[in-house]
């Protein structure tokens, strides 16, 4: 199934339950849905970088700073960024729950839930999805985001990361 085509929780102004309906038609009618990503650190404390693959129906070949996707009717953040890690990098570790917000960046707005995630073991990612992947300082990761185009959600949850965790 296309993963615009999957069933999601349409919510309110306050991140409430008021309904369900197709990704698709939240994205294409602006419908506020959740979305849970996590931002994964090595033992080293880098970041885990990757590039979409050309063949993704949204920001084809843009990077990314996070791993996630839309949050399933009745699943939590926490387990829709756990199901994502393991389907996208096989990898199943737990997920600390960062900050939720309304993001107003991406196809359409989306309560955007964030998570981190110690990422200790080598990460298999599923090649129909990511295409290359690296782990990067923060120096290195800023400078990378200056000279490649990353996915409108990438720098705004960096952002709300960084501010969560009392960093910058």
């Amino acid at each position: 199934m296309d993963e615009m085509d999957e069933w999601v929780e349409q919510v309110d102004d306050h991140d409430q339950v008021c309904g369900v309906v197709l990704r698709r038609e939240a994205v294409q009618r602006g419908l506020l849905h959740r979305v849970a990503v996590t931002l994964c650190r090595d033992p080293g404390g880098r970041i885990l970088v990757h590039r979409r693959s050309e063949r993704a129906s949204r920001f084809p070949g843009h990077y990314e700073v996070v791993v996630g996707g839309a949050v399933a009717v009745g699943e939590s953040y926490e387990a829709a960024a756990v199901r994502e890690l393991a389907e996208e990098f096989g990898v199943r570790v737990s997920v600390r729950h960062v900050t939720t917000f309304l993001n107003q960046h991406g196809l359409s707005p989306h309560w955007l839930g964030i998570h981190e995630a110690l990422i200790s073991v080598e990460v298999e990612p599923d090649h129909d999805e990511v295409v290359w992947h690296e782990w990067l300082t923060e120096s290195e990761l800023f400078a990378f985001m200056e000279q490649r185009p990353f996915t409108p959600d990438s720098s705004e949850a960096l952002r709300r990361y960084q501010a969560a965790r009392g960093d910058r």
